[in-house]
């Protein structure tokens, strides 16, 4: 079971970025999306979700994002936005169960509370969520969208999760538990789709990678075959070399597990 992305343009002024992306990406698998800022990446993945008018098809489990109903999508994907703010007072629970009230999980009232404890949150429940630490913030987040999709599989197929650097607000060991989530729900049969910055968890997650460049995408396929140091330079514009820490006498700090201590 697959997601399917053919063409896609999207037309930001005279520049299309994306520009002409096809992208593939099995349930059961970590797909990362990499590249340098303004590379396309979250704008891709916006596309990919029917946020932003694009060109191009986009199939997730043989339902077409332009013409499927949004109540079918919302059961079947759930989407975490690298920024979400909120105007009102929202206690934590009351923003983890607007992702019950959106997905296919409303008869069971204990996901909200079982996904705060999934991201690290247990008993944060009557929080007021502006309280909360950005980081906090971002994981309450992460448990809404968990909560839409809770099972990865489903009667009518696998779940997809959505997510625009799920870890960018993390500390590493907050970053190490979210990989570790959302590794676990690819495992059970789910799809994810994620827009990453750090190349060496992308290298310890992910089972595919597409590198974008200036709006396309310049490699595709398994880590170890496309995350090598000439594409990597090329595309960031930087001497890059993989598994080789820096000369000189400052630290190199790399998580060679992706399981905390």
């Amino acid at each position: 079971m697959t997601l399917t992305a053919r063409d896609i343009r999207v037309s930001l002024g005279r520049k299309q970025v994306p520009h002409g992306v096809d992208l593939n990406a099995e349930a059961g698998s970590v797909t990362a999306i990499v590249g340098p800022n303004g590379s396309g990446k979250t704008t891709l993945l916006r596309a990919i979700t029917d946020e932003v008018p694009c060109l191009g098809q986009v199939m997730v489990e043989g339902l077409d994002i332009a013409t499927a109903p949004g109540w079918q999508l919302a059961a079947r994907r759930a989407v975490l936005p690298q920024m979400a703010t909120l105007a009102f007072p929202f206690t934590v629970l009351e923003v983890v169960r607007m992702g019950l009230m959106s997905g296919g999980h409303g008869q069971d009232p204990s996901l909200p509370s079982r996904a705060l404890a999934e991201v690290g949150l247990a008993g944060y429940e009557g929080r007021f969520f502006q309280e909360l630490s950005g980081g906090e913030q971002q994981r309450a987040h992460l448990a809404r969208v968990l909560v839409q999709v809770w099972a990865p599989v489903g009667q009518d197929g696998p779940r997809w999760l959505f997510l625009d650097e799920p870890v960018a607000a993390l500390d590493i060991a907050h970053q190490l538990e979210v990989m570790d989530i959302v590794t676990r729900y690819a495992r059970a049969g789910g799809g994810v789709i994620a827009v990453m910055h750090d190349l060496n968890l992308t290298a310890l997650h992910a089972d595919h990678v597409a590198i974008m460049s200036a709006g396309r995408i310049a490699a595709a396929g398994p880590p170890d075959l496309v995350m090598t140091d000439a594409t990597l330079s090329k595309v960031y514009g930087c001497k890059l070399r993989v598994g080789v820490a820096p000369e000189g006498p400052r630290p190199f700090l790399l998580p060679h597990c992706a399981a905390l201590a």
